[in-house]
């Protein structure tokens, strides 16, 4: 794990040596790239070798418009597709996702024989993206198709009743990937941060096909090992990253800056923190999935009829968008916003609301701003004027009688 000669060391040795060796006046500038930065060695960090670093995040909704825009050219689009919408619909897709769905799309144009790429080529193109392409030839049978039907519409009937959950895009029963079927909940707009009771929201949504599958066959599937997964993995950031737990407190456990591949550090065998908090961090993140576990399940018992809607749905059409599932959606009964929460029954929350969001500036308007000042360019030599020699006494660097300043 580090500290050998490998390949990683012999390039970056390499780099240094050819670094050393330029000189300062040759006008040499040298730019890397790399999607592995905890494998850098601090001797390429530090002053003097790469000055200026620039973290390349995931483009936001604008960027991904624009970027769309690059990859589309060349390609023909139909004149209904809107490359804005897509880039709404693909929040957290980095260029090279975007530039995949073009391809896919482009493909799938030509497979149907269509002269032009239209919108359901590109919303498949999305789909194989996320999940990867749709399985034909795995067959289900009836009983398999009514438990992931049910197993699906958990997931999305939780996401819908929990108020700190993204809108429900899609739900599908048709095999796609490594899934049986999928929901698709993503945000209409860019987010940067979550909070509590979002995360609170967002695992309830993921324990809502498990808790199907108990509510109506009373026997749970291996389906749901991928949601219990992502739910333990956000309990316990919870616990240990963002301080959301009253027992353990705002305190950073575990998940340092660990570089293995540099040898700088071990993996799992150094622990930050002792056993005994440990056993807390476990029981506490025990007990978030737990709650999430049971809210996932009262809910459905409290929309049972909109959960057997929503599998007749899927039966007849297999995939339902975000305005079908609304519409089954209709009488849905909604959770309320979770209370508030500080962690301490001593940081009492305040009564007072926040401040309203300020209204941006209006443009400045005034004439003595905005006037055009005077135009020096006449007075310059070369600008239709004739340049006069210097006097005798005088300086061109300076007033009459002064020496130029050195």
């Amino acid at each position: 794990m580090g500290g050998g000669h490998d390949e990683r060391e012999q390039t970056l040795n390499q780099l240094l040596v050819e670094m050393d060796g330029f000189d300062v006046r040759g006008g040499v500038v040298l730019i890397a790239a790399t999607n592995r930065p905890d494998v850098l060695d601090p001797a390429l960090l530090r002053p003097g070798r790469f000055d200026r670093q620039i973290g390349v995040e995931a483009p936001d909704a604008a960027g991904r418009a624009h970027i769309l825009k690059v990859h589309a050219k060349g390609k023909p689009l139909a004149s209904d597709v809107d490359l804005v919408a897509i880039a709404r619909r693909t929040p957290g897709f980095s260029g090279a996702d975007l530039a995949n769905v073009l391809n896919e799309a482009a493909l799938l144009a030509a497979r149907m024989n269509e002269e032009m790429i239209r919108q359901p080529q590109l919303d498949e193109a999305i789909d194989r993206v996320i999940a990867g392409p749709q399985k034909r030839t795995r067959l289900m049978n009836d009983r398999e198709r009514l438990i992931t039907a049910y197993h699906e519409g958990g997931h999305a009937l939780v996401a819908a009743a929990m108020p700190g959950n993204d809108p429900v895009q899609k739900v599908t029963i048709l095999p796609r990937g490594r899934a049986l079927g999928y929901t698709m909940v993503m945000p209409d707009a860019d987010k940067y941060s979550q909070t509590r009771g979002e995360l609170l929201d967002q695992m309830a949504y993921m324990m809502g096909g498990r808790a199907a599958e108990e509510l109506v066959f009373h026997d749970p599937t291996t389906g749901a090992a991928n949601d219990i997964e992502k739910a333990t993995k956000v309990a316990r950031a919870m616990v240990t990253q963002y301080g959301m737990s009253e027992a353990v407190g705002a305190v950073k456990l575990g998940g340092g800056d660990s570089e293995p591949f540099m040898g700088m550090r071990g993996t799992d065998s150094t622990q930050e923190y002792s056993e005994n908090m440990a056993a807390v961090i476990d029981k506490e993140v025990a007990e978030l999935i737990h709650t999430a576990h049971q809210e996932a399940f009262d809910v459905l018992v409290e929309n049972r009829d909109v959960l057997d809607e929503l599998v007749r749905e899927l039966f007849k059409k297999e995939t339902l968008n975000k305005e079908e599932v609304a519409a089954v959606f209709a009488s849905l009964r909604r959770r309320d916003k979770r209370p508030a929460w500080t962690g301490s029954d001593l940081r009492i929350p305040s009564d007072q609301p926040p401040v309203e969001i300020p209204l941006p500036p209006e443009p400045v308007n005034r004439p003595d701003v905005l006037a055009p000042g005077p135009d020096f360019s006449r007075e310059l030599p070369g600008h239709d004027q004739t340049p006069q020699p210097p006097q005798p006494g005088s300086s061109p660097w300076g007033p009459p009688n002064t020496p130029p300043s050195n």
